[in-house]
């Protein structure tokens, strides 16, 4: 719950309006309404234009109260927000009780899910194209040959999916292919039995259970009989949760090549590492693979491979280019010679071309296949593809102040009045708060990263950026409380809280604040779902 780009709580505008926690109690928030209402009851004001501006926020700040305090509509609010009380959900006859609204929402919820689960078809496939350099300068053609796999997976029932997939692959002499069924049933929430299909070079027949013995340990066990030999392969695998973000697996297989299979992965925030070591009753085998994310859209790799077959080191990395698709390329060298591997995955597909550059290891034509593709890579960064990004999410997001143009000015306007009848509250406050040498809130902006950026790490904001950013210096003075802090809610977007607006809407946000505190200067930068908690030492500049 960092910005909007993340998947923050999506029914909180009410609590930020009043200022309180998602769990705030009756009281809390009777306490807060009364505190608004001192403030905007148009009762305070008699000039006609802060009158109109008063009772515009009061009935706001009332709707919020008496949806907040009605424990059955704050329940349909918390899950459906303010278009759950609007629809069919509203309270009836049949709705007039806690349990009752809860099973019924429940109920919705579940036929929404299984409507979305049936209608459902996950596709995948990939495509592999092997490449040889040496082959082509000696006239054979640069083709060595290709594989393609692909697989189609349909929700048919509540318990039950199916999926229908093949493979195809040709080299320079032969080729063949299989077609791959497989039945899914869930027979508990715990376990679940899969029967399968496969004709083709590897025609065969197999049945597979598997059953969640733990929290945290899960057990396979599979058959499969070759119909091309009458073979029976046996196989069992143990997966373990070992931390929170790391699992391991051992998968024992008996049949015409029995092998025992230890594997370990794990994932954190910014890397992902996995290893495995593969000893079977004619070959034996160890890779490893390390993934480091280097930014927001780009990342790097190293992995190794070493058996009785293999021996390869290979290092490279990928950027995503779009939500869905992510480039890669990456170098290898071993036994097999000196290897590019251009990829490139969108969704549930990919298509993987390996190029053999060389089969003999000479010093200095591998050091110069390293070398080439990374200058270029960095040449072309620096000079195409940085700029030519840069120019594209410009466009798109002027675009998208275009269209929410007259939406942003609606809702600045509504923030200014706001703010105006905050004013004289937030000045006596910060006066108190100056004269006891407590907290001040010096400068406060809200608006986009780079927006916010911009703003306060320059003396004047640049042109471009004055329409996605906000002044809520006076909102957060009126904030404070009478002990000197101030506090934003953690889950609450900010751009709900009274004397706020969103200036850009569907772009992520950030709240900068500058305050005093005694004699010294402090800083804070947050995100926009993140909870904001001052004065404290580590803001101090």
């Amino acid at each position: 719950m960092t910005n909007d780009q993340n998947s923050g709580p999506a029914h909180r505008e009410l609590y930020a309006l009043l200022h309180i926690s998602p769990e705030a109690s009756d009281e809390e928030i009777r306490r807060a309404y009364r505190q608004w209402a001192q403030v905007y009851h148009p009762d305070k004001y008699q000039a006609p234009r802060m009158k109109e501006i008063a009772t515009e926020n009061f009935q706001r700040i009332c709707e919020a109260y008496e949806i907040l305090t009605d424990e059955n509509k704050r329940l349909i609010y918390d899950i459906y927000g303010m278009e759950g009380l609007k629809s069919g959900l509203e309270l009836g006859p049949k709705l007039n009780q806690v349990e009752k609204i809860k099973e019924e929402l429940e109920r919705l919820r579940r036929q929404r899910e299984q409507d979305n689960v049936t209608a459902h078809i996950q596709p995948s496939g990939s495509i592999l194209a092997t490449l040889s350099w040496p082959d082509f300068l000696d006239g054979d053609g640069i083709m060595q040959g290709m594989a393609m796999a692909s697989e189609v997976e349909s929700q048919i029932s509540k318990r039950n999916s199916l999926s229908i997939g093949g493979n195809l692959a040709v080299n320079e002499t032969a080729g063949g292919g299989a077609a791959v069924a497989v039945l899914r049933h869930q027979i508990s929430p715990v376990s679940s039995l899969e029967l399968m299909g496969s004709i083709g070079l590897q025609s065969l027949l197999g049945v597979q259970t598997s059953r969640q013995l733990s929290v945290h340990s899960t057990a396979r066990m599979g058959l499969a009989l070759s119909l091309k030999d009458g073979s029976i392969n046996l196989s069992n695998t143990w997966t373990r949760q070992l931390s929170e973000t790391a699992n391991g697996t051992i998968e024992l297989s008996l049949g015409p090549e029995s092998s025992i299979d230890i594997g370990w992965r794990r994932k954190a925030e910014n890397m992902a590492a996995s290893g495995a070591i593969k000893i079977g009753t004619s070959s034996f085998g160890a890779t490893a693979r390390y993934t480091h994310k280097l930014s927001s859209k780009s990342h790097g790799r190293i992995a190794g491979t070493v058996g009785s077959h293999a021996l390869a080191l290979e290092i490279g990395g990928g950027r995503k280019i779009s939500k869905f698709s992510t480039v890669r390329m990456l170098y290898s060298i071993g036994i097999q010679g000196i290897i590019w591997k251009l990829e490139l995955h969108r969704g549930g597909q990919k298509l993987i071309v390996p190029i053999l550059l060389s089969h003999y290891l000479n010093p200095i034509f591998a050091t110069g296949a390293f070398l080439i593709p990374v200058s270029l890579y960095f040449t072309l960064k620096k000079f195409v593809l940085k700029p030519y990004f840069l120019k594209h999410e410009k466009q798109k997001a002027l675009e998208n102040m275009e269209k929410t143009q007259s939406q942003v000015q609606e809702a600045r306007a509504a923030a200014e009045k706001a703010q105006q009848l905050l004013q004289n509250v937030a000045s006596r406050k910060r006066n108190r708060q100056e004269e006891k040498g407590g907290l001040v809130v010096t400068k406060a902006l809200y608006g986009s990263l780079k927006a916010v950026s911009s703003s306060h790490n320059s003396e004047e904001m640049e042109h471009e950026w004055v329409s996605q950013v906000l002044d809520v210096t006076t909102p957060l003075n009126f904030l404070v409380d009478d002990s000197g802090q101030l506090k934003l809610h953690q889950g609450v977007k900010k751009s709900g809280i009274m004397g706020f607006c969103d200036p850009c809407p569907g772009e992520p946000k950030q709240l900068y604040v500058e305050y005093t505190y005694g004699s010294n200067i402090y800083e804070v930068t947050v995100d926009d779902y993140e909870e904001l908690l001052i004065p404290q030492r580590g803001h101090e500049v």
